[in-house]
């Protein structure tokens, strides 16, 4: 199988195939050191562009070196991504055509609260952001609290 890296309408690089693959082939495991997430943090806080991949419970991270590294993340992706016996493969949820870039949800559960992750996958259905659909619900209901919280706190001083 061929894999490419080029220019992506995504986000600057994306990976593409040379070649068909079909509907649930392995393409690439997401390779490079494992580190702790929170070496992660200390290593990439002033970076805007991590290629981090988290690994079961999350302690751990793949701090991405190689193809894998420039897939990018679609609301309606091509592929998809696993972990068996502590290794992550990215494998084809559908049949991919030669040429076309290769895609996963990145559903990003960490991050800086105020960081909103856009998406600029162009997809019919898309999310506006590369959150899970979860993370975004919390965010939201982190965002009404603290507007609430606001609220009683004009209405309190507005009593005085």
């Amino acid at each position: 199988m061929g894999l490419i890296i080029r220019s992506s309408s995504i986000h600057a690089a994306g990976c593409y195939t040379t070649t068909a693959i079909t509907k649930g082939s392995r393409v690439v495991e997401y390779t490079g050191p494992r580190i702790t997430k929170e070496l992660a943090d200390e290593k990439y806080q002033s970076s805007p562009t991590t290629y981090l991949f988290g690994l079961g419970d999350g302690d751990f991270v793949i701090d991405g070196h190689g193809t894998a590294m420039f897939i990018n993340h679609s609301c309606d992706p091509n592929c998809e991504t696993g972990e068996v016996r502590g290794r992550v493969w990215v494998k084809a949820i559908r049949d991919i055509a030669p040429g076309e870039e290769l895609t996963y949800d990145y559903f990003l559960y960490d991050g800086d609260e105020t960081d909103p992750a856009y998406c600029n996958c162009g997809a019919e259905d898309c999310r506006k952001t590369m959150y899970s659909p979860d993370e975004v619900q919390r965010r939201e209901r982190v965002a009404n609290r603290a507007t609430r919280k606001k609220q009683q706190g004009r209405t309190a001083a507005a009593g005085r």
